[in-house]
């Protein structure tokens, strides 16, 4: 069963996800603009697998950074895709580009 990967549509949606998990949270940050949307797109697949392979130990939010621009400077994001694992509501790790799912893995092993 796969788990939902929660997709605010703007900051407050994003920010009641966040208060409401009891694990650690891995944002993922998207953009529309035309030499991010493949790249995007390609991501979502992996987060996808991601949400199945840490279902309980794991909230994944996809934000668009043009719906939730709020959200988007607290993080300091500048690209996408770009992701940010929070614990408690602070981030503890980063990463930007196109990652594997392994890649991914490492990331958040040595975090969770």
């Amino acid at each position: 069963m796969t788990q939902r990967v929660h997709r605010p549509r703007e900051d407050a949606e994003f920010n009641f996800v966040l208060g409401m998990s009891t694990v650690p949270v891995l944002a993922y940050f998207t953009g529309t603009w035309p030499k991010a949307i493949e790249p995007c797109r390609v991501m979502d697949l992996v987060m996808a697998g991601i949400a199945d392979d840490y279902t309980g130990r794991l909230t994944a939010i996809r934000a668009d950074i043009t719906r939730c621009p709020a959200t988007t400077r607290q993080y300091e994001i500048t690209a996408a895709p770009s992701y940010v694992l929070l614990k408690e509501g602070r981030a503890v790790a980063r990463g930007t580009g196109p990652m594997t799912i392994t890649e991914i893995r490492k990331l958040l092993d040595c975090h969770l």
